[in-house]
């Protein structure tokens, strides 16, 4: 399938490292002007150099923090109003909540990955919601994890919150199909990321073993025998980013190598 996005604007969160910035350029290649938003502004920079502008695109960035989705919102809004911006399509990508089991977390660290999953991505639907309207068009992708389906050990803030953003976004796409828009959720597995390479090291280290031990431990529960790439999640996030999938709305797509134990 030849998927192309020429005229369409992209705003991806967490586009500078990993699944964010693997989708960024897929947006990019497909004919997207892309709008990277991410709190570091050299990052920013490198990551912008990176993006294809086969299609003429001019590609821009927002440094801004969806830990404080409040400050977000403003400069997101001044962004929009500045630029004359529609952004169609929105990918809603951000760091996951650290490791724990839920009896031991803080409420602080609750209402912390709240903030900045479900909060964030409310503010940023809001700021870009009145243009998809206009436009007729919208892509709302969020990506989040195959928790929603069956909760991961070991990861209780992450399980609590990827739930909520599973349902708001369920909820999001029962009212807006009728604008035009749709609203789906991306649920990648274990993914060859910078991410995934800390975790191993973090387990490798509490169970005394090292990460290849941990390495080889996981792959061994993927049907598939492998990790995912950034790059296969990020071509899920194009097709639905489509106009092919405009009848597609308010779905949980796994991208895990047949790693999730339910349909």
């Amino acid at each position: 399938m030849n998927i192309q996005l020429n005229g369409l604007n992209a705003l991806v969160g967490g586009s500078t490292a990993g699944i964010g910035l693997a989708i960024a350029k897929r947006l990019a290649a497909a004919g997207a002007t892309v709008t990277l938003l991410a709190r570091n502004e050299a990052k920013c920079l490198t990551a912008l150099s990176e993006l294809s502008t086969s299609a003429g695109q001019k590609h821009d960035y927002i440094a801004a923090n969806q830990a404080d989705p409040y400050a977000l919102k403003i400069t997101l809004d001044e962004y929009i109003a500045t630029h004359s911006k529609t952004f169609h399509i929105v990918i809603n990508n951000t760091g996951g909540p650290a490791p724990g089991p839920l009896h031991q977390a803080a409420a602080s660290e609750l209402e912390k990955a709240f903030a900045q999953h479900v909060i964030a991505s409310h503010l940023i639907m809001q700021a870009c919601l009145q243009g998809m309207k206009h436009a007729g068009y919208g892509r709302i992708i969020n990506v989040i994890s195959t928790s929603v389906k069956a909760p991961l050990p070991n990861l209780g803030v992450s399980n609590t919150i990827r739930a909520a953003m599973a349902n708001w976004s369920k909820t999001l796409a029962n009212e807006l199909a009728p604008h035009g828009i749709t609203v789906n959720n991306i649920l990648p597995g274990a993914t060859d990321t910078d991410r995934l390479k800390a975790i191993i090291e973090t387990k490798a280290q509490k169970t005394e073993k090292s990460p290849e031990e941990v390495r080889l431990e996981m792959i061994s529960e993927i049907p598939a025998g492998r990790f995912a790439l950034p790059e296969e999640v990020a071509a899920a996030a194009v097709f639905l980013a489509s106009p092919e999938a405009a009848y597609i709305t308010g779905i949980n797509l796994p991208v895990d190598g047949g790693r999730t134990p339910s349909l």
